[in-house]
């Protein structure tokens, strides 16, 4: 759905964008991730048509956005950082105004009612954007970007400014749109990425320098291969059943933080998986297992890790 080819973008002599290349497929929703400078916006000007690369490719659905622009940005819906709201108008004129913008071929009504639907923002269709909440501004400017029906969808730090609650309704209405769009997220919020993204692209001083899910990427950069669990269980008894699970290096007693229960820190074989045989030998015994948490690295740790070294592109 999207390839992006040895992408360099230069500014005179400074380099803002190094040779990257990566694709998306068609249903994958895709974070997009790098520190302030580290030519994160430059390389999502591009995508969206923005900007012109100095060196490389990028091809939407089959077209190319320097080649054939108008062909590939109608396969493209933009939700910048920034909404692009008309303040004094109603929500019903803004949508029919991007509606004959974009040059819609779809019947006007029922694809802007679908889309309100969607975006549940039916209840505030006639009002005046300018007294809409923070939230639902952000709908608004999601509403405008799904016009047209566009197969990939390019939002910019679309929860930027709402509060949790918003936050989480935003998250669950990106998931739904995941199903039938190809979506690039960019956020600085690392749980965001981790809740909603299939994959994760990292950025830093106009280099790729990470891609794969977060799972894996956990599993890469982590030295760390050690299980905290919690045994609702006889302390001696839980250890020597779980040292004699397959795949299990060591078990260290990390005491007892609830009564009738022992804390376990199990170290295991990289790529060893006990969680199954975990549960199913506690459950033959009858001991609970309480809690269960892997010690290695999170996506924040991976991002600091890999961006740490302070300067970069814009």
């Amino acid at each position: 759905m999207i390839e992006v080819n040895h992408l360099t973008k230069r500014y005179g002599t400074h380099c803002a964008v190094k040779d990257i290349s990566f694709a998306v497929g068609e249903g994958e929703i895709l974070g997009f991730l790098g520190p302030n400078g580290a030519g994160k916006s430059t390389t999502m000007n591009i995508l969206t048509g923005y900007l012109s690369a100095t060196e490389g490719t990028v091809t939407i659905n089959g077209h190319d956005i320097l080649e054939e622009p108008n062909a590939a940005k109608a396969n493209i819906g933009y939700l910048p950082e920034i909404p692009p709201l008309y303040l004094d108008m109603t929500v019903r004129e803004y949508l029919d105004f991007m509606y004959d913008l974009k040059k819609c071929a779809l019947p006007r009504v029922k694809h802007i009612t679908e889309i309100c639907k969607v975006m549940k923002i039916e209840d505030v269709y006639g009002r005046l954007i300018k007294n809409l909440s923070k939230g639902y501004r952000q709908r608004v400017g999601m509403a405008q970007a799904l016009i047209g029906n566009p197969p990939v969808l390019i939002l910019d730090e679309p929860t930027v400014g709402l509060d949790p609650k918003q936050i989480i309704e935003i998250r669950s209405l990106i998931k739904t749109l995941g199903k039938h769009h190809t979506v690039i997220l960019s956020s600085h919020i690392l749980s965001e990425i981790e809740a909603v993204c299939d994959r994760v692209i990292i950025i830093n001083k106009g280099e790729l320098v990470a891609d794969d899910s977060a799972e894996n990427l956990s599993a890469q950069f982590s030295d760390d291969h050690r299980l905290l669990v919690r045994i609702a269980g006889p302390a001696k008894e839980s250890t020597a059943l779980v040292k004699g699970i397959g795949g299990v290096i060591s078990v260290t007693d990390a005491g007892s933080k609830e009564v009738g229960t022992v804390d376990l820190l199990v170290e295991t074989a990289p790529n060893a998986d006990i969680r199954r045989d975990l549960f199913e030998r506690l459950a033959q015994r009858g001991w609970p297992l309480l809690y269960s948490k892997t010690q290695a690295m999170s996506l924040e740790d991976i991002f600091i890790d890999l961006t740490q070294k302070k300067g970069g592109a814009r």
